[in-house]
């Protein structure tokens, strides 16, 4: 037998954003692979107001390699968006997710990022089943979901409704009358992506307990040693690299300077956002800093390959830091900022250094620029950590305990015979 999941989230791609929606399609997946029957259900609503892009053109109701996926969509996205994210409830979908989840008959409801497909309302829908919530981002603790307060500092202390308004979004009053504590505790397990992102939770108030998995990333192929930068250099000049999103968060706005002083090296920049225009103006009269754009992934990884190192220097709490293990798994040393989960990721590996002061980023550069022996060894045991924490063989088996414990937990045996049933797959 196997079992029935339901995933829950706001973003699946290719209606998203960041990493987190591509973690969650990994996850499906690989549930898939186990025997398992996966169905994802997101919100293009929220994908619809928040794009300026088109939209993707792709059914409403498919199958992503074995994976049942259910796209929702109204006809007033800008009111169904704004209900939910005002009442922490699925006023336009509620009825249409309950239909889909009372007739799925599922072992397990995982909720994801539900902040506008449903938001703590959901998660009294789940019936018998055994639940999961997975915390990509700091939203049970922070309504703009990033703790970075005003869009301009690192969140010490709560100033939510200023914050929000600063962020241009209304306050939602549901967060001062404990109503999300409340429907928290219906959740049989919680989990954190990293042991900082769980503390942080615990720091901001979180009463419930947290279980700790991180991100993971395909197994590498049978028989395969850490990889070697193949082929053809996507540049002609050695270069450091940044891949994600174009925002301040994310730190470039201390890096581009650098580059005045590191004339041997250049900077590729992959990605694009709200911060893009300022950035290009930061970089004016530097030719060593080059924009990309967007990427296609297989293109990526061949950036990765290359580069001397992967630079990560965002200014916000991360949950954890896809970018990094994805250098990682490419045999390419990481370069990021001293905060968040990123030392948590880099000590436990050895696959890069830290900085938190420009001296120290430069420092770093200079280093991995000239010392190719240092770089190598970082390379390599960054490659094994990506082996042998970070890979799919590894997580997804700690994925089904997690839930296997929850479930007995609830006294719910069927259900965790099931995960055992993965486990030995």
């Amino acid at each position: 037998m196997s079992a029935r999941f339901l995933m829950l989230t706001t973003f699946y791609p290719p209606h998203s954003f960041g990493g987190d929606a591509v973690g969650i399609q990994r996850l499906s997946r690989g549930l898939v692979k186990l025997g398992h029957h996966v169905t994802v259900v997101h919100d293009t609503d929220a994908y619809r107001v928040l794009t300026s892009g088109p939209m993707p053109d792709v059914p409403a109701h498919d199958t992503d390699e074995g994976v049942e996926v259910i796209r929702l969509s109204s006809a007033a996205p800008v009111a169904s968006t704004l209900l939910t994210q005002q009442l922490g409830r699925p006023v336009v979908q509620g009825p249409r997710l309950q239909e889909i989840i009372d007739r799925g008959h599922y072992d397990v409801v995982n909720y994801h990022n539900v902040s506008l497909i449903g938001g703590p309302g959901l998660f009294q829908m789940a019936g018998s089943a055994v639940t999961a919530y997975m915390a990509h981002e700091h939203w049970l603790v922070c309504p703009t979901h990033v703790l970075w307060r005003h869009g301009r500092e690192l969140c010490t202390g709560r100033e939510c409704v200023k914050c929000s308004l600063a962020y241009g979004r209304p306050p939602q009053l549901w967060r001062f009358t404990g109503y999300l504590d409340r429907e928290l505790d219906r959740i049989d397990t919680i989990i954190a992506m990293s042991e900082f992102s769980r503390a942080k939770h615990r720091e901001f108030g979180l009463r419930q307990e947290m279980e700790v998995l991180p991100y993971f990333l395909p197994d590498p192929a049978p028989g395969e040693v850490m990889p070697r930068a193949e082929g053809s250099s996507p540049h002609d000049r050695p270069y450091f690299f940044f891949a994600g999103r174009l925002e301040r968060i994310k730190g470039l706005d201390d890096v581009i300077p650098v580059f005045r002083d590191l004339p041997g090296a250049e900077l590729l920049v992959a990605g694009d956002g709200t911060h893009a225009g300022a950035l290009h103006a930061l970089a004016a009269g530097l030719p060593n800093v080059k924009f990309l754009g967007r990427i296609a992934p297989e293109e990526l990884r061949r950036y990765y390959a290359h580069a001397i190192a992967l630079l990560v220097p965002s200014e916000c709490y991360e949950t954890f830091g896809i970018v990094l293990i994805e250098a990682f798994r490419q045999g390419t040393p990481v370069i990021a900022r001293r905060l968040g989960p990123f030392p948590e990721i880099v000590e436990g590996s050895g696959g890069g250094e830290l900085f938190s002061t420009r001296d120290e980023l430069l420092a770093a550069m200079t280093r991995l620029s000239h010392d190719g022996a240092h770089r190598a060894a970082l390379a390599a045991a960054g490659y094994r950590a990506y082996v042998d924490r970070w890979s799919e063989r590894v997580v997804v088996p700690q994925y089904l305990d997690i839930i296997r414990r929850a479930a007995l937990r609830k006294g719910n045996a069927r259900t965790a015979s099931l995960m055992g049933f993965s486990e030995a797959a």
